[in-house]
Order: structure tokens, then C-alpha cells, then sequence
């Protein structure tokens, strides 16, 4: 015999001779539990529906189609912050697990849903509580080869842009004009991209007064103080 989602408190009776009576909590979870499976299922429907199904991931081609139906541009930073919510370790891609996670977090189980959790999302982001941690998630989301540690400046350019340009204007453009008229580096690694974040939070800009060169800076940061003061003497 199938029991009751309610079980008798009492043990040795029958359900018959003891009338189950549901405890408004125990209702409650009840439907929470029903209704949060009805949201999952919905999920994975919309997973699906943007999948590659000879991968069985979302890949660039459904990441564009997903940003068309939403409405957003593929390289609207919100997308990227998508893919930090979701915590996705491949670039252009989503699996359903990272996916699962990000649109749970959000509560968007449609794309309509999901288009109005993005400026929550943002805001998110911003605080600073998470945004130092979505600034070295950026990073660490491009690298797309094996064992690779660094980042061409092309690329870099415009990840600042995209990543910084909003909250430091001023330090992006300049910082990326150097980065572009420079010689010595062709590639920049996490602790260059970190510290360029620390200087921007932490150093007085454009005049660099509390810049201290004998501190742990990168070396590239030295390097665009005296490009910078150079340009402005």
C-alpha cells in the first residue's frame, strides 16, 4: 500500500481508524518541493531548447541565439557575468549543471525571466563583495588552451574595456593606449591583470601621488606610470 505524503504520527493503526491530518508546513513544503521541481523541469527544457545536442552543451551558436531572443548583444558584459553566476569553465560554453546553477540562482526558468534578471545580476556584480572576484573570473574565463597562463594584448584590450571600462574610464583608455604603443610585452598574466585592478583601486589617478614603485607592483604598472608622467610633463 502506497502511504500518504502525511504519515500518522501514531504507529500500529491503520490510516483507516486514524484520519491523517496535514500540518500547514507540512503542506508548505510540500508544494514548494512540487513547485520547485516544476521550475527545474523548465530549466532543462530551456537548456535543451538552446543546446547542441551532438555535445550536449550549449555552445557559441546557442549563446548567440539565447542573447538574440533576449534581446542583448553576444558581448554585452551581463553575458559574461552570466557566466560567472553559472560559475562556467569554458568559454562559450554552458553545460547543464552550469547552467542549472546560474538559473536557479536567478530564479529565471524562461528567457523572459532571465532578460529581467540581468540588471539584478549586474548589480550583483558590482558590489564590491564580488567584483574582484569577477574581475579574476574574467581572466581565467579566456583562457582557452591547456596549462594556458596568459593573454594576448589584443584580446586583454578589450576585456578591460569590457570588464573595467564602466567603473575606471579614464585608467582603461589610457592604460590600453599604452598597452597597444608598448613593445615589451605581448602577453599579460593574472597577476599583471590583478594588478591593474589594484591600482585602479587604490592609486590616485592621473596624478599617481600615493604611487609607490618600490612596493609589489608589476612591473608593466612602473612602466605605464612613467609612460603616463612622461605624456603629461
Amino acid at each position: 500500500m502506497r502511504r500518504s505524503a502525511c504519515a500518522s504520527k501514531k504507529t500500529g493503526q491503520t490510516n483507516s481508524a486514524n484520519p491523517i491530518s496535514c500540518s500547514p508546513s507540512d503542506i508548505f513544503r510540500s508544494a514548494s518541493s512540487k513547485a520547485s521541481s516544476k521550475e527545474m523541469e523548465r530549466i532543462d527544457n530551456l537548456f535543451y531548447f538552446y543546446a547542441n545536442r551532438s555535445s550536449g552543451m550549449i555552445d557559441p551558436e546557442g549563446i548567440e541565439t539565447l542573447c538574440s531572443d533576449m534581446e542583448v548583444d553576444h558581448t554585452d558584459v551581463r553575458i559574461l557575468m552570466l557566466a560567472w553566476k553559472m560559475k562556467a569553465e569554458k568559454q562559450g560554453y554552458f553545460t547543464l549543471e552550469e547552467w542549472r546553477r546560474g538559473l536557479k540562482a536567478l530564479r529565471a526558468d524562461t528567457v523572459s525571466k532571465l532578460k529581467k534578471a540581468l540588471p539584478e545580476l549586474e548589480k550583483e556584480v558590482r558590489r564590491p563583495s564580488n567584483f574582484e572576484d569577477f574581475y579574476s573570473y574574467s581572466f581565467c574565463y579566456c583562457l582557452t588552451e591547456e596549462k594556458q597562463k596568459s593573454i594576448d594584448i589584443e584580446s586583454i584590450c578589450q576585456l578591460l574595456d569590457l570588464v573595467l571600462g564602466s567603473p575606471f574610464r579614464a585608467q582603461v583608455d589610457y592604460f590600453i593606449e599604452y598597452l597597444k604603443i608598448q613593445s615589451d610585452y605581448k602577453v599579460i598574466n593574472l597577476d599583471q591583470w590583478m594588478g591593474f585592478f589594484r591600482f585602479c583601486n587604490e592609486i590616485s589617478f592621473p596624478d599617481f601621488s600615493n604611487y609607490n614603485p618600490d612596493l609589489a607592483w608589476p612591473l608593466i604598472l612602473d612602466n605605464f606610470v612613467e609612460w603616463m608622467q612622461a605624456k603629461q610633463s
